[in-house]
């Protein structure tokens, strides 16, 4: 098999298109960032090297989790075709893209600025523990959360070369979107969890309770988003935004239900890259208008 056979089939095994969950938020980091604390939008130097760590960083993550779990999914009829079970990737190929990520990440953050290389061994960190998570805490929807709530944060402090509240509010934010988010996707493997002794809300409280978990959890993005209206300059552009990520929310819940998860990929994978793109397209819409 030729190398970009090989990388192809990585890509589409690590989902690369799906980076549009958490990348229009590390951009948003880095906008607010800059507004607030230098006075000027982020220049495409840092917009560049951010968009790279984002790459390294989603990659990594999403290419260890499939090398982890790869004994997991060979078990689980609805991940068994995936392409290390199925053999379509080898297991050394894998591991050579994930530490090429990494490497991509350390590269980005070096050319940011000295707090993003000392905040990195922290993100490896949690993007790898989230990938074990599961098999001893039902709490692993929260890690993931935080796995990708790095993005604002770190987004702000590529921009910055420093932390403050409102950094620690996007984190929160993006963090409880992706972890009520999360819980609905596990809700399709309740059963092949609770077999197999594997832990996540639904397997551990039922769908019922879950999707009840998980809207409130999508409650408190909700705050977060509005209380980024409060403590930083934007304002009515933004809110429009707002409102209409609370309306994708909505309807994300509407569409699922313990009784019918039929559309849960919709649910999942179309209206949650939705929600980021429009957050961060009228936020810099609004400052760039104001």
């Amino acid at each position: 098999m030729q190398w970009w056979q090989k990388i192809r089939i990585i890509l589409n095994m690590i989902k690369f298109e799906h980076t549009v969950f958490a990348l229009p938020f590390a951009y948003l980091g880095a906008l607010l960032g800059n507004v607030m604390v230098e006075g000027s939008l982020p220049t495409w130097r840092e917009v560049g090297w951010i968009t790279l760590a984002m790459v390294g960083a989603r990659s990594a993550a999403m290419a260890l989790n499939r090398l982890i779990d790869r004994h997991i999914d060979a078990k689980n009829p609805r991940t068994a075709q995936r392409e290390i079970p199925s053999g379509k990737i080898s297991v050394p190929a894998v591991w050579v893209f994930v530490l090429v990520s990494f490497l991509l990440l350390f590269v980005a953050a070096w050319q940011l600025n000295p707090l993003a290389v000392k905040l990195m061994p922290i993100a490896v960190l949690v993007l790898t523990v989230y990938s074990y998570t599961k098999r001893f805490t039902w709490a692993c929807h929260l890690v993931l959360g935080a796995a990708l709530g790095l993005a604002p944060m770190g987004g702000w402090v590529a921009a910055t070369g420093q932390l403050d509240g409102t950094a620690w509010l996007l984190f929160a934010t993006v963090a409880l979107w992706t972890a009520g988010f999360d819980v609905i996707y596990a809700c399709q493997d309740i059963d092949f969890d609770r077999q197999e002794g594997l832990f996540s809300i639904p397997a551990r409280f039922g769908l019922a309770r879950a999707l009840r978990y998980s809207a409130w959890m999508h409650i408190g993005t909700a705050i977060g988003l509005i209380l980024l209206i409060q403590i930083t300059p934007l304002s009515a552009w933004y809110g429009v935004g707002v409102l209409i990520a609370l309306a994708i929310l909505y309807y994300e819940h509407r569409i699922v239900s313990p009784d019918d998860l039929s559309r849960l990929n919709t649910a999942f994978f179309t209206m949650n890259g939705v929600l980021s793109v429009i957050v961060f397209l009228f936020a810099i819409v609004d400052v760039i208008l104001r």
